[in-house]
Order: C-alpha cells, then structure tokens, then sequence
C-alpha cells in the first residue's frame, strides 16, 4: 500500500471521560484457538461482535457456536457461545476494530485483503507472536495496536477451545501513541480476559518471545504427541533453551515485562543452572501441566510447512548472532526444524537434539548422554 487513507478514522466514544459506546463493532479474523476464544469470551457481554471464518470453520461456528474450556476443569467450565459468523468481509465492512488473530505466516495475505476490502478505516489490532507483524501491518494500515496473548490456547476442531486460564492480554503500541484507541480496545476486550495496557511494548514482545521458544523444541521432539524418549534430557534441553533466550534479549537491551501465570526470567535462571535431579519433582508437575504447543499440532497432526520457527526461534538465533551471543541450544533446534519440519515429518528423540545442540556448541558428550547415564 503506497499510501493511506485520508479519511480519519475516529474513536466512537460517547463522552470526553472515553465511555465507550455499546454498538463499537468488533470483527476477529482467524478463528484459531486465540481468536474464537476471544471473540466467544467477549460476545457472552458485548453484542456487537463478529467472526470471519472460511469452509469448514465457517460452517462448524455458525452450526455450533464456539465452545471453551479450561483444562484442568473441562466439564466444569466447558460452555458454548453463539458469535455472529461472517466468511466475507463485505458483511460487516463497518467494524470500527479489526482483530487479526492470525500467524505471522499468513498476516501478510490476511492484512492485504483487509486494506482491499476495508480500505484504512478500522484500527488494527494484532495477537500475532514475535515481531513480524510490526514489520507487515505498517505497510497497509495507519492505526495499529498490538497484542502480547498471555495464556496458552489449543484449538481441539473448528469452534472448540480448550485453554489454560483466561488472560491476560497486553496491548500497546512502539512509540505509546493511540492513547484513546488503546483505551477503547482495553475496554472491550476486557470483558473477555484481563486486558492491560504496557508502556514498554517491545519488552513485553521480547518476554513472551522467550517463553516461545519451547514451541520449536516441543514440536521437534512430539512432546504432547508420544512419550518423550528421555523426561530427563528434555528437562535440559528446554532448561538451557529458554535461559539461552533471555540471555540473548536481554544483551539486545531488552528487559523482561513479568507476565502473569508464566515463569520469570529468575525461574528459567533457576532451572538452568541448578542441578537438573534437584528440580525434576517440580518439573514434572509443571510439564503435567503443559499441553500440546499449536506448532506441534502444525508440523505433526497436520504437516504443515508454515510455522513460527522462523519468526520465533530464527529472530532469536539471529539477534543473537548480530549481539555476539551463543545460541548452540537455539541454533541447533532452528537447524533441525528447517531440516524436518515438512510433511511426513516423525519427531526426533530428544538425545538427537541434544546432541546437536553440544556439536553446535563444539562440545563433547554431556553427563545425561554418557553411556553409563541413569
């Protein structure tokens, strides 16, 4: 897009104390497993909420509604919502918000048939991980907000969720503009989940970044899709993979924004250097816990060829290359992803990784592979 709108787009509040008026229309594009949990959580108290989806999705939302649950209580929590459903843009081409829940992979093509259909008249909101999407969304959208989707989602068929805890969600912008627009989609989607404002945007980025990293080791070695071969050395791998990350953000100049429910950067340190025997009991309760990453469902139950590898663990791998940092854990598992990840990929055993991440590193064996390792 070589130029914006000249239309100003403005903020339908109903007062100067930023009241929000009740018919501020809300569209979600990409009813994945944010998304429809999202637009389901904000719909059972906002009325004018839409959902774009397409095929099979489309059909199943608008036959079924959106159906969430919590994990660790599914029968208890588990709850259908009726959403307006769209699969053309035209239908609702007055929403005032445009959420683009969808990938870094696909935002591009998504975003560039928005700006078609809608011209630059809604303001953007992205719920897309990493930083591509400050990169895309400039080039056809003047008012952009970006989300930083701090609980963990996984979509079981078109229109049923299951996810971690509501929330929270971050939203700000690079340089703390859209002050009142911020206020407004806070606002809204607060109904859904704890929605908080950042000042620091790419702070908050950077730390859920970090957190991603186990997307790609956990989709190379199935975990959540088989047994993993050795608990033990998947403990250690994901121990100095996430500590590894931090490192490398914080020598880019990063800082870590705490997020709520997820580990700190003092844990991760914690888990790293600790002997790994002393944490296993915790470990284990915590790794009960984790459900299957959405990358894992990508590259293993759908073999897809698109996936966050690059827009997560290739940005880390490469920020720590121009910031002289070693990444033999990162490095490793990027290599083997670009390697693997491909239709009728099986995943490796988690010895194999580890053993590439100590030939990255111009190692020898460590202790868990030595023959004789308990």
């Amino acid at each position: 897009m070589d130029g914006h709108s000249e239309r100003q787009w403005q903020v339908p509040f109903a007062d100067s104390d930023c009241d929000v008026m009740s018919d501020a229309k809300i569209l979600f594009v990409g009813p994945g497993a944010v998304g429809a949990s999202l637009a389901a959580w904000v719909a059972e108290s906002y009325d004018p909420v839409w959902i774009m989806g397409r095929g099979d999705s489309q059909a199943a939302l608008r036959a079924g509604g959106i159906t969430t649950y919590q994990f660790a209580a599914p029968q208890q929590t588990r709850r259908t919502v009726h959403v307006q459903t769209i699969d053309d843009l035209g239908r609702v081409a007055d929403a005032d918000i445009v959420v683009l829940a969808v990938k870094n992979y696909s935002l591009e093509a998504v975003a560039r048939h928005v700006q078609q259909q809608m011209d630059d008249r809604p303001l953007i909101v992205s719920l897309a991980n990493g930083i591509d999407n400050l990169r895309i969304l400039p080039k056809f959208f003047s008012k952009v907000i970006y989300g930083v989707v701090g609980y963990n989602a996984r979509r079981d068929a078109p229109g049923v969720v299951g996810y971690q805890r509501k929330g929270p969600l971050l939203i700000g912008t690079p340089d703390n503009t859209l002050a009142a627009e911020l206020r407004l989609v806070q606002s809204i989607l607060a109904r859904g989940c704890p929605t908080q404002m950042v000042e620091r945007l790419q702070d908050a980025v950077h730390t859920k970044i970090v957190l991603n990293l186990t997307n790609a080791l956990d989709a190379l070695v199935g975990r959540g899709w088989r047994p993993l071969s050795n608990p033990a050395v998947y403990q250690e791998l994901l121990a100095q993979t996430l500590w590894e990350g931090v490192r490398i953000v914080r020598a880019a100049g990063y800082r870590e924004h705490r997020i709520p429910s997820m580990p700190s950067f003092a844990l991760l340190q914690t888990f790293a250097l600790l002997p790994g025997w002393m944490l296993r009991p915790i470990f284990r309760r915590r790794l009960r816990a984790m459900e299957m990453s959405s990358m894992t469902q990508d590259v293993v139950l759908h073999g897809a060829h698109d996936t966050e590898l690059e827009s997560i663990t290739g940005y880390v791998v490469r920020l720590a290359a121009k910031h002289g940092v070693p990444a033999p854990y990162n490095g490793a598992i990027y290599r083997l992803g670009r390697e693997k990840f491909h239709p009728g990929f099986e995943p490796l055993r988690c010895e194999e990784v580890l053993a590439a991440a100590m030939q990255e590193k111009g190692g020898g064996l460590p202790p868990l592979l030595q023959p004789d390792a308990a």
